[in-house]
């Protein structure tokens, strides 16, 4: 994630900022671009952009004073929602406890998303433009019996349909099922990006018959995937699974591999795109390749190696940060060389989709 400037005082923006710190001006985060703009009133009392002058603005409805779930400005006319929360189906039952401060860390997780979807140009097309397997969220509340028995809903994936858990919202509730399942990384963005690799994967090599190349790195996907997932559940992961995959979940199928490693292709960039913003670098003295510099774009890296060789020695670094706090490793996985070489397919894959429409506008 990159820092924001203020473009009414040009003074430094985070993500989910509402307000510039240094000149009080309300600002939003502008899709079409991904700039932080600064609003003001006009004298009708309407939004309107301070840096083009009579150029109306307008919040998504997410963004109303009662909600506060949103802070990114609408730009399609006939829209209500902006290009993120218009995906969504069902919402999180403000009525139930916690209800909207769930809803709110659902909508960060959200956007962080489709800051990552639109920075890499990926296709994300909602029910009306694609009826079928558009993307859409329901975010599905617990099921509580009449004896207290709470049966948990569901977090998964299906022809673009993306079920997100609401109660994982609560971090409690998030770490003791990251304990059950024993995970040693779960996260709410971890969710979003992992459900949303599997629709990349319907519509950048399903629907574009692309198996072979997919079947090269990561195998055949054609025998039963709920009869891979229950001997999964069953027996676990194979005892080498560290030499081929990025998590243990990723050698239940090769759907899963591919949404775990599209999830962890996109903690890289985001992560790195961080670390540049902030001009973080390493430099353990002492340790051959504990080195690094993110002094190019991660979310335009020219190969997933480029990447890896900043992303190991920042991830033991932050590691190491966190135990200083006596907070778990951040970044608990190994990059093997087969785990590399799905990057680098994920990686191409991405950029080939995101030259096509400029190729066939060409």
């Amino acid at each position: 994630m990159r820092l924001f400037a203020c473009d009414n005082c040009a003074s430094a923006l985070h993500f989910e900022n509402r307000h510039c710190g240094a000149c009080g001006h309300r600002v939003g985060l502008r899709p079409s671009d991904l700039s932080m703009r600064a609003l003001a009133f006009d004298e009708q009392g309407g939004l309107t952009f301070v840096s083009d002058a009579g150029m109306p603005a307008r919040f998504c409805g997410n963004a109303s004073a009662d909600l506060d779930v949103c802070n990114w400005l609408v730009e399609d006319e006939g829209e209500d929602f902006c290009v993120a929360c218009r995906h969504n189906r069902l919402v999180p039952n403000l009525g139930a406890p916690q209800g909207l401060e769930r809803w709110r860390a659902i909508g960060r997780a959200e956007r962080h998303l489709f800051y990552s979807l639109l920075r890499l140009r990926l296709p994300h097309p909602d029910r009306r433009e694609d009826p079928q397997g558009g993307l859409i969220f329901d975010f599905l509340e617990d099921k509580v019996g009449p004896d207290g028995t709470v049966t948990p809903a569901m977090t998964g994936h299906e022809d673009g349909l993306i079920a997100i858990r609401v109660a994982e919202a609560d971090d409690a509730v998030r770490e003791q099922t990251r304990v059950i399942m024993r995970e040693p990384y779960r996260t709410l963005l971890g969710h979003f990006r992992h459900e949303t690799g599997h629709f990349i994967w319907d519509k950048l090599v399903r629907d574009r018959n692309a198996y072979e190349g997919f079947r090269a790195v990561f195998g055949d996907e054609r025998p039963d995937y709920g009869e891979a997932l229950q001997a999964y559940y069953a027996h676990g992961a194979p005892l080498d699974w560290r030499e081929r995959f990025i998590s243990p979940y990723s050698s239940s199928h090769p759907w899963e591999d591919f949404a775990e490693t599209f999830a962890h292709y996109l903690h890289i960039v985001d992560t790195l795109e961080t670390a540049r913003a902030f001009g973080l670098q390493i430099d353990a003295r002492g340790h051959d390749g504990l080195t690094a510099e993110v002094d190019f774009q991660p979310y335009r890296a020219s190969s997933a190696r480029r990447l890896v060789d900043a992303w190991i020695p920042m991830t033991v670094a932050i590691n190491e940060i966190q135990r200083s706090m006596g907070e778990p490793d951040s970044y608990p996985f190994v990059l093997s060389p087969p785990v590399v070489e799905k990057l680098e397919y994920i990686r191409a894959l991405i950029r080939t989709a995101a030259e096509e429409p400029m190729r066939q506008a060409a």
